[in-house]
C-alpha cells in the first residue's frame, strides 16, 4: 500500500510549539484591553483560532461575547471592542464606521484592532483619513504558521495566491520571509536552501535579510533542507482530477483547516457531524493517502479486524473483562465511530464520482498529458461544454488543453457571453490560457496523424485551436522529466512503483518531480535546460552544516500559492521510497489542497477562480486558490 510507513523515520519536530507561541501571544494582546471585551472576528480567521484558542481560553482573559464581523452595524452593548482581522481596507473601513456611528450617538467604546498576521500601511492610512487613528489602537499578532497535522503545516493566507500571482502585489513576501524566520529561530538553522521562481526568490530574499538584522542564536537543527517552490512553475497539477482518498474528500466535502463536516447522507443520521482530519483518526491515516480504488478494501478489511477484537469479549472472565472495558473498548468504539464515517463518505464520493462522466473526464485528461487523440479530447471538451456538465470541469480542461497544447479556444468566449469575460481575462493574465498568433498546428504527433488543423469537420472548436502558435513547454519538460511515464505494463495502483500513482499511472507531478530531482542531484546541476523552460528563477544557497543526521533527513518544502492533497501524498511517497521524511509547509490557507474552480450559478455575472462568487468585482478580480 502506498501508506506503509518505514520504522526508520526520524523524529519529527515539535511543531506544536508554534500552537503556543501563537496562543500566548494572542492572550498577551487581549490582556493589553483590560476588562471584559467582546471580540469580533473575521470569518476566515474562526476555524484557525479555534485551533489556536478556543473559546472557553478567550473568556478565561476577559472575553465576554464573540461575533463574527459582518460589515453591518454591530449590536454589541459592551465598552470595550476588539476587532481580530487581516489587513485589509474594506474591514477597517467598516470599523471606523462602527466609531463614528457610535460618536454620533454619544456612545463612548474603547476600540482595538488586532491585525494578523500583520498589519500594513495602507490599513493605518485609512484609520488617518477617517480621523481615527487616535481614538483606535492597533496591535499585530504575529500568527505566521498553524501545524494542521504532524507534516503539514499552514500560513493561513487567502490573499496570496490572487494577490501575488494576479495581481502583481507583493505585501505578503514579507509574512513568507517571516514565517521561514520563525521556523529557523524555533528548528535550528537550514543546511541548504533550495528554491525555483519569483516569489521564492523573494521569500529567500526576506528571510535571509531578518536572519542578518536578528540575533543570532546556536541551536540544535531539527530540519536539514529546504526547498521553496512557486505555483506557477506547475499549474498542470492542480488542474487534474484527485483520486486519491484525502483529495476526494476536500473535492466533495471540503477540508478547511484540517477539519470537515459530513452531512447526514454520510453520517447516516439526521445531523451533519464534524471530523479532524489528522494522523490521530486512525482510519483516515491508512487511507489518506491511497488510490480511491483500494480504500473499499481496506474499509472492508478494517472491519473484520474490528469485529474480531469485539469478539474477544467471548469466554471473558469477570476480570478479563474489566481490563477490556478499561483498556480497549474505549478505543473500539472510536475506531469503529469513524470507520462508519469514511465508509460514508467512500459510498457517496462513488456516487458521485465513478460514474461514466467521471470516467470520461479522466480519460481525456490522461490522453491531454500524454498528447495522444487531442482530436478526440476537443470532441469531448466541445460536447461538455454544449451539455453544460459543469463549467468549473470544462474551464479545468480548458486550461489544461491550453498548458498541455499551448493554446486558447477563442470560440469559448462567445460561447459563454461577456458575463464571464473577467474570468478569461484572469485566466489569460495567470497563462492558463495562453493567446496564440495564428499559423501554427497542434502536437507534432497531431499534425503527423490527423492534420487535425484541416480537417473542417471537427466543428468549431477544432477550427478556433487551428490558432495555436507558442511551442508547449509543458511537452517538452515531460520529455525531459519523463512525467508521463512509458510502460507496457499495467500500472498496479496497490504497490505504486513512483508518485504517478496519485493519478492513476498517467502522470508524476511536475512540482514534485523538480524536488525529487533537485534533492538526487544536491543542487540545479545537470537541470539547466528545464530550468530554462521554466523561466529561471531557481537558486540553492549552503546553510549551516550542523544538523545531525536524522536532522538531514527532513526536508522543509514550501509551495508559494498553495497545493494539493495529491502532491502531499506523492511527496510522502517519494519520503518512504528515498527514506527522507518530508515536512510539508503550505503558503495556503485553510483546505491545503488548491482547487483552480469552485462551482457557482451556470449563469452567474462573473465566475471566479476558487471559494466564492463575490459581488464586488473590482474588489475580488480573482478568487482564493
Amino acid at each position: 500500500m502506498a501508506n506503509s510507513a518505514r520504522r526508520d523515520s526520524p523524529e519529527l519536530p515539535d511543531f506544536s510549539l508554534l500552537k503556543r507561541l501563537a496562543r500566548d501571544q494572542l492572550i498577551y494582546l487581549l490582556e493589553q484591553l483590560p476588562g471584559k471585551k467582546d471580540l469580533f472576528i473575521e470569518a476566515d480567521l474562526m476555524s484557525p483560532l479555534d485551533r489556536i484558542a478556543n473559546v472557553s481560553t478567550l473568556k478565561q482573559h476577559e472575553v465576554d461575547k464573540l461575533y463574527k464581523v459582518e460589515y453591518k452595524p454591530v449590536v454589541s452593548t459592551s465598552d470595550q471592542l476588539c476587532f481580530l482581522i487581516r489587513p485589509r481596507i474594506q474591514t477597517v473601513k467598516w470599523i471606523c464606521d462602527v466609531a463614528n456611528a457610535d460618536k454620533a450617538a454619544g456612545k463612548f467604546r474603547r476600540y482595538k484592532i488586532i491585525f494578523t498576521p500583520q498589519k500594513f500601511y495602507a490599513c493605518e492610512a485609512v484609520l488617518e483619513e477617517q480621523g481615527m487613528f487616535g481614538d483606535v489602537t492597533t496591535d499585530e499578532w504575529a500568527f505566521y504558521l498553524l501545524p494542521l497535522d504532524d507534516d503539514i503545516i499552514s500560513l493561513e493566507l487567502p490573499e496570496f495566491f490572487r494577490d501575488n500571482f494576479l495581481a502583481g502585489d507583493q505585501r505578503w513576501m514579507r509574512t513568507a520571509g517571516s514565517a521561514l524566520h520563525l521556523l529557523h529561530s524555533l528548528y535550528g538553522p537550514f543546511s541548504k536552501v533550495y528554491g525555483i521562481g519569483r516569489y521564492s526568490k523573494m521569500a529567500y530574499e526576506s528571510w535571509r535579510e531578518q536572519v542578518e538584522q536578528g540575533e543570532q542564536r546556536a541551536r540544535q537543527a531539527e530540519i536539514g533542507n529546504v526547498f521553496l517552490i512557486d505555483r506557477d512553475v506547475d499549474f498542470v497539477t492542480p488542474l487534474c482530477s484527485q483520486v486519491v482518498y484525502e483529495g476526494l474528500v476536500d473535492d466533495i466535502f471540503r477540508i478547511k483547516c484540517g477539519c470537515v463536516e459530513f452531512s447526514p447522507d454520510v453520517t447516516a443520521s439526521d445531523k451533519s457531524v464534524k471530523v479532524m482530519l489528522n494522523s490521530q483518526d486512525k482510519v483516515f491515516n491508512e487511507i489518506r493517502n491511497e488510490h480511491f480504488s483500494n480504500v473499499f478494501g481496506f474499509l472492508s478489511q478494517k472491519a473484520r479486524n474490528l469485529q474480531t477484537a469485539y469478539d474477544k469479549r467471548r469466554g471473558m472472565d469477570i476480570k478479563q473483562m474489566k481490563t477490556f472495558v478499561s483498556e480497549e473498548l474505549k478505543g473500539l468504539k472510536q475506531e469503529h465511530r469513524l470507520l462508519s464515517l469514511h465508509i460514508g463518505a467512500s459510498e457517496s464520493i462513488m456516487k458521485k464520482k465513478t460514474k461514466q462522466d467521471f470516467q470520461e473526464l479522466l480519460k481525456t485528461e490522461h490522453s491531454l498529458l500524454e498528447g495522444f487523440e487531442i482530436r478526440e479530447c476537443i470532441s469531448y471538451i466541445e460536447e461538455h461544454i454544449s451539455r453544460q456538465v459543469s463549467m468549473i470541469e470544462s474551464l479545468r480542461l480548458l486550461c489544461l488543453l491550453s498548458i498541455t497544447e499551448n493554446g486558447e479556444l477563442s470560440f469559448v468566449t462567445s460561447n459563454y457571453g461577456v458575463d464571464h469575460l473577467l474570468t478569461f481575462s484572469n485566466l489569460r493574465q495567470l497563462g492558463l490560457l495562453v493567446e496564440q498568433q495564428p499559423g501554427e498546428t497542434l502536437t507534432v504527433m497531431e499534425s503527423r496523424v490527423g492534420k487535425l488543423v484541416n480537417d473542417k469537420t471537427a466543428g468549431k472548436l477544432t477550427d478556433a485551436f487551428s490558432s495555436l502558435a507558442k511551442k508547449s513547454n509543458f511537452r517538452a519538460l515531460s520529455r525531459k522529466l519523463n512525467l508521463v511515464p512509458k510502460s507496457d505494463e499495467e500500472y498496479d495502483l496497490r504497490v505504486p512503483r513512483d508518485m504517478a500513482y496519485i493519478f492513476s499511472g498517467a502522470y508524476v507531478p511536475l512540482s514534485c518531480k523538480l524536488i525529487e530531482q533537485v534533492l538526487e542531484r544536491d543542487g540545479w546541476t545537470g537541470l539547466e535546460e528545464v530550468t530554462r523552460l521554466l523561466n529561471g528563477n531557481e537558486f540553492a544557497v549552503t546553510g549551516s552544516n550542523g544538523a545531525k543526521n536524522d536532522a538531514q533527513r527532513i526536508i522543509l518544502v514550501m509551495f508559494l500559492g498553495g497545493c494539493t492533497f495529491s502532491e502531499i501524498s506523492a511527496l510522502r511517497f517519494l519520503g518512504r521510497e528515498k527514506g527522507k521524511n518530508f515536512h510539508y509547509f503550505f503558503i495556503l490557507w485553510v483546505t491545503v489542497s488548491l482547487k483552480m474552480f469552485e462551482e457557482v450559478s451556470w449563469k452567474s455575472a462573473v465566475f471566479f477562480l476558487r471559494e466564492k462568487l463575490y459581488s464586488n468585482p473590482s474588489k475580488y478580480l480573482f478568487s482564493n486558490c
